[in-house]
């Protein structure tokens, strides 16, 4: 039987970075490739109702042991972020962690910069070689999934109802369940384990908007611009500037909101400016885009047919739905108590594939990997870790067994 590490070993060398820019579902094929892999993964341990469909979504159902239990789902992301290279991953394993700093290629992670590393000492690490991202996020997670599935079709003497898993794509753009079939999935309610470090059980999110502000310029000889020129590039900064410059992601945490900035260019001619918008409250939350959306009509009054702004709501705060089934937060957190892991209950500052879920009818809190700074090449997890979520999440599977949940329709 394959380890949780050998796994996620394997899994992280398969490029699935996602693609903003692109047109078609998933936004890359290699993802596409990737489920192919995964389902022939689900097949050899015993897994029934194995699917891929046209948008990549792989399926499975590991069978019942005792009639009458609620069906539970657990699931995960196949694409990586774009945010950093997520091709030619090479994993790096640091046995035995001294606490010291670790030493990659051009960069090293060390304790002085993410103090949490000092929870480790003695443990195996492992990290990417420091030109690229890890791929915890969420290659862990399907890794996890898998091996708990594995053992408990190993184990058939360990009792729990139907069990279906998922692994679906380009979550990490923001469009995971847009053609997720929640029906055909067949589950109660289920657990992205798309979690960070040891103990996270989250089921409190962003709200989270896109704003996508285009600026045309007008360029003349600078020696004759005069009350003529438009330049769009210091249009974008004025714009940019007018924003609270506390509030952004370097200056919040907990519960704070922001504005981020993902990108901007800009010449003369024409700018753009990629903003995301989040807040945990909802009316805070239609306070900022009203906010960017006065800022630029008062850029509009004073440069008339320059400006054009689209926002999009992206997902919600899954909490108001999942806080009417509190018995699926207590049996998370009873799971994780009995595997010798302290819950570590907080928001996530993100969204998961759960909150989109959680408003389609399909409750879906969020659960560890075990993780660290995802998304960049300081990426690492601890194997004690992964091991841990392998252990929470077949106790959930057991445990969940005698939960009486009733579906809120």
């Amino acid at each position: 039987m394959k380890t949780v590490t050998d796994r996620f070993l394997t899994y992280v060398k398969h490029n699935t970075t996602s693609d903003f820019d692109s047109f078609t579902f998933p936004s890359t094929r290699t993802q596409l490739h990737f489920a192919d892999y995964l389902a022939k993964e689900c097949r050899e341990i015993g897994l029934s109702d194995v699917t891929v469909d046209q948008y990549g979504y792989v399926m499975a159902t590991l069978p019942e042991t005792v009639e009458g239990a609620p069906i539970i789902g657990f699931i995960a992301h196949m694409d990586t972020s774009p945010d950093a290279k997520g091709d030619g991953i090479m994993p790096n394993i640091v046995e035995q962690y001294d606490g010291g700093s670790i030493p990659l290629n051009s960069i090293s992670i060390s304790p002085e910069e993410f103090p949490v590393l000092q929870n480790y000492i003695g443990d195996t690490l492992i990290t990417s070689d420091g030109t690229t991202l890890l791929g915890a996020d969420d290659k862990a997670g399907i890794a996890e999934i898998l091996t708990a599935m594995h053992y408990l079709k190993k184990h058939p003497e360990i009792p729990h109802g139907k069990i279906r898993i998922a692994f679906t794509p380009d979550e990490e753009i923001g469009h995971g369940v847009d053609n997720f079939d929640v029906k055909t999935f067949g589950a109660d309610f289920a657990y992205t384990i798309d979690g960070g470090e040891l103990g996270e059980l989250q089921y409190e999110n962003f709200n989270a908007a896109r704003a996508i502000i285009k600026i045309e310029g007008k360029n003349v000889h600078p020696g004759t611009a005069k009350n003529i020129m438009i330049n769009a590039a210091l249009l974008g900064t004025e714009i940019a500037a007018l924003l609270p410059e506390k509030e952004i992601p370097a200056k919040t945490e907990g519960y704070e909101g922001f504005f981020h900035l993902c990108s901007f260019e800009g010449t003369v001619s024409s700018a753009s400016l990629n903003y995301i918008i989040r807040d945990f409250d909802s009316n805070a939350f239609e306070h900022r885009k009203n906010m960017l959306r006065m800022i630029v009509d008062r850029k509009k009054n004073q440069y008339p047919n320059s400006i054009t702004l689209e926002i999009r709501d992206e997902y919600y705060n899954m909490f108001s739905c999942v806080s009417e089934h509190i018995s699926i937060i207590n049996l998370a957190k009873e799971a994780m108590e009995s595997c010798d892991v302290a819950p570590i209950i907080r928001p996530i500052r993100g969204g998961t594939d759960g909150a989109r879920l959680s408003y389609m009818s399909l409750p879906c809190p969020n659960v560890f990997t075990g993780g660290h700074n995802f998304h960049g090449p300081y990426e690492f997890i601890p194997v004690s870790s992964m091991e841990k979520a392998v252990q929470t999440i077949i106790k959930i599977c057991e445990m969940g067994r005698t939960l009486d949940f009733k579906k809120k329709m």
